[in-house]
């Protein structure tokens, strides 16, 4: 087909590539060596794009270095997800009936982690 839009890729995806390319990171990366250290072919605007999205959204932090900026993230994986998952139950006006779906949906291992945690934080 002629003409023919290129597939986009799904929501997120482009967020957490960059995400990782920061993880990997041993320090704060400017806009350039993000879209280099990448495996895709991003143009630099776009990896700016997205850098200031994710700074926009209090996932990463900056500092200027010359007349730009240098990228660093906040927070691990780890942390990023717990985050996702408090918005997640700030947006539900039915914060009770979320968390006990949530964890009915949990499998036997995650649950007894769960509680394994809950137990230990109690201490």
């Amino acid at each position: 087909m002629a003409g023919k839009q290129p597939e986009r890729r799904p929501a997120g995806e482009l967020e957490a590539t960059v995400m990782a390319a920061l993880w990997a990171a041993a320090g704060p990366q400017s806009p350039g060596q993000v879209q280099r250290s990448l495996e895709t072919s991003l143009a630099r605007t776009t990896v700016t794009t997205i850098l200031t999205r994710l700074y926009e959204k209090g996932v990463i932090d900056r500092k200027r270095s010359g007349r730009g900026f240098v990228y660093f993230p906040l927070q691990d994986a780890h942390g990023l997800t717990a985050r996702r998952m408090h918005q997640e139950l700030d947006r539900d006006e039915a914060r009770e009936v979320a968390l006990a779906r949530f964890v009915d949906q949990l499998s036997d291992d995650d649950e007894r982690l769960l509680r394994e945690l809950l137990e230990a934080g109690d201490q």
